[in-house]
């Protein structure tokens, strides 16, 4: 018994203990995510790795923060190996190390951010002020530094939790993504004072302001649900080919691919629609090319009397090289082409390799990745009784494309995806979670088509219908109102994310400042 005793006050028990902690909030975070969403484990998920990092060197503190970062990330994201290996070609080997080399990345801001906040305590402020500002400052950088990769932002996990949720029309995604790290420095603080009440303080001030929050928070997302949207009605049709990725791209295939969708939008439309729509890559041609496939296309949308949009690859020789889209296109119900829009934020190794010029043994490592150009500009297409901004598959994670689109008119947003990539991987899942907070952030509804699922429609205020299950051959129909945008986040964008990024520069600065 009393080696038992020594053992478990031994430093090699704590060094143990501590890592434990560590990735019980990986896991936590995991599972608070889609496909699993137990969204409310995101509340207290860092409180196991807040108990682990006190009285630690900052050091210590980041490196336990890594492994946390490690543990998350690399459950969530583990869909990455699917894509790359299965459709990008990659070789298994290059493929485990993007995604490891993915993972280590984004575990990187654990690290800075527990070691910033370890750094902040030993000069006297308490985490449940650095940690949130430290965090949302964190968060957004990751948003847009090398290309961005806004995946996982901590909000997400809170996308079906409506009365929250209509908070970010003001904040965006890191208006939620605070309140939780908030929550979850409280929660620490009850948890030390609980552990040590003789000599802690309760803490009283944090807990007041944390239930104001929480509070002005709930009390605002209810009375914007009560709200009745009023505006023009727009019956639209999603139609889901649920083509096989296999076989996309196969010039033998790409008849059956236009039945397909003929047989399905046919259907939808049957008893008339304002709006249909088809997937990204939905026609595998260049649609721009005059010829038997494209002459299909207009046909069908003549007969079906309403207007279409589907993807389909384009391309420009305007220049001194051809350059490649990933392109929505706009056909009227008369069968004449109004519009296309050209994807503006391409993703790397999937559409280009990054780098290329500078790197060229990255392209030979990397053969069989799209050679795509980005869009040169962001225009709304006008369907007639409105104007809408497509965001073509990944584009829907990145909230200022959908904000441009609603500043530059759009009514409603539509996101055209394949994410037949993923597999039967919580991916598709996550992706839908990110599109329900563009809806809300910009007042507009949003509707999408993916080719394999899931299909849906989002109106204004997050709520979800007309879903359609992974990998079946299917279309649903429904009822949006178009918006009207006019949300404080679509005029004024992240400004609130970004008051937290100039917050911690400054704490920063402050932490590192030499003491009198």
């Amino acid at each position: 018994m009393t080696h038992v005793r020594s053992s478990l006050k031994s430093p090699v028990f704590f060094r143990a203990r501590d890592y434990l902690l560590a990735a019980l909030t990986g896991v936590l975070l995991v599972f608070s995510f889609p496909k699993a969403e137990i969204s409310w484990l995101a509340w207290f998920a860092f409180v196991p790795l807040l108990v682990a990092c006190g009285q630690k060197s900052p050091l210590k503190a980041g490196k336990l923060a890594f492994v946390a970062g490690l543990v998350g990330y690399g459950g969530i994201i583990y869909w990455i190996n699917i894509v790359v290996t299965t459709y990008g070609k990659l070789p298994l080997v290059v493929s485990i190390c993007l995604y490891l080399l993915l993972v280590a990345y984004l575990a990187a801001y654990f690290f800075v951010l527990f070691y910033l906040v370890r750094r902040a305590e030993l000069r006297g402020m308490s985490v449940v002020v650095s940690l949130p500002i430290f965090w949302v400052g964190l968060e957004f950088l990751r948003s847009f530094l090398l290309t961005g990769f806004p995946w996982a932002s901590l909000g997400y996990s809170q996308y079906r939790v409506l009365p929250l949720l209509q908070m970010v029309d003001v904040t965006g995604v890191y208006g939620i993504s605070f309140l939780i790290v908030f929550a979850n420095c409280v929660l620490y603080l009850l948890f030390n004072w609980i552990r040590a009440r003789e000599s802690r303080v309760f803490p009283s001030r944090c807990t007041a302001v944390f239930l104001v929050l929480i509070a002005v928070v709930l009390l605002y997302g209810y009375s914007q649900l009560r709200q009745t949207q009023m505006g023009v009605p727009l019956k639209v049709a999603l139609i889901q080919g649920n083509i096989d990725q296999g076989i996309k791209w196969d010039p033998d295939f790409m008849e059956e691919t236009i039945s397909i969708y003929e047989r399905l939008s046919r259907r939808a439309a049957a008893a008339g629609v304002d709006l249909v729509v088809w997937p990204e890559s939905a026609a595998p041609f260049f649609f721009q090319e005059p010829g038997p496939p494209a002459e299909r296309i207009t046909s069908l949308v003549r007969a079906l009397q309403a207007p279409l949009i589907f993807g389909s690859p384009a391309y420009d020789d305007s220049g001194p090289r051809r350059r490649y889209f990933n392109s929505a296109f706009l056909v009227s119900s008369g069968g004449e082409v109004l519009g296309r829009s050209d994807k503006l934020h391409l993703v790397p190794f999937g559409e280009y390799v990054p780098l290329a010029k500078l790197l060229p043994f990255v392209q030979k490592l990397v053969v069989g990745v799209g050679d795509f150009s980005p869009g040169d500009e962001l225009a709304a297409l006008d369907i007639g009784k409105g104007k809408v901004g497509v965001l073509v598959c990944f584009e829907g994670i990145f909230p200022e494309l959908s904000r441009n689109y609603v500043r530059a008119g759009a009514q409603l947003l539509v996101n055209i995806t394949n994410d037949g990539w993923y597999g039967r991987s919580s991916a598709p899942y996550q992706h839908l979670s990110m599109s329900v907070f563009r809806a809300v952030e910009n007042g507009v509804p949003l509707i999408r088509a993916a080719n394999t699922g899931i299909s849906a429609i989002i109106d204004e205020k997050g709520h979800l219908s007309q879903t359609t299950p992974l990998f079946k051959e299917d279309y649903s129909v429904g009822q949006v109102i178009l918006g009207t945008g006019g949300t404080i986040y679509t005029r004024i964008g992240d400004v609130f994310a970004l008051l937290c990024l100039g917050v911690s520069l400054g704490l920063i600065l402050l932490v590192f400042r030499k003491s009198a």
